[in-house]
């Protein structure tokens, strides 16, 4: 499921799939990107690139696009590939950098940027 809270610049994005499940959020305001999966129990956090990522006011057309036309293809998928190194917790200036709604979703878990 996903959800655009417009106003607040955020959408969280919720895949339950097992042991696939992830949360994802797209923090416009801040500029980052950080999905917890919960399988590895660890929060993945990248900046977010123009040049790549739909920008808000975009990604819920595209969402509606891809729902209603599954079949067609669309330049616009992104996907991520996440390569797993050094982790650390998150200190206050990451959540001051990354946001309350990244803080939210990600306290206590290793960060891996």
């Amino acid at each position: 499921t996903m959800t655009i809270h417009s106003e607040e610049h955020i959408v969280d994005v919720h895949v339950r799939s097992g042991v696939y499940s992830s949360d994802t959020i797209f923090d416009y305001t801040h500029g980052y990107i950080a999905t917890r999966l919960f399988s590895r129990n660890a929060c993945f956090i990248m900046k977010i690139k123009k040049e790549i990522i739909p920008e808000l006011r975009e990604i819920g057309r595209l969402a509606f696009e891809r729902e209603t036309m599954k079949d067609v293809y669309s330049p616009n998928n992104v996907w991520a590939l996440f390569q797993a190194g050094s982790s650390r917790l998150g200190r206050f200036k990451d959540w001051i950098l990354y946001g309350k709604h990244i803080e939210n979703l990600c306290t206590g878990l290793p960060l891996y940027q």
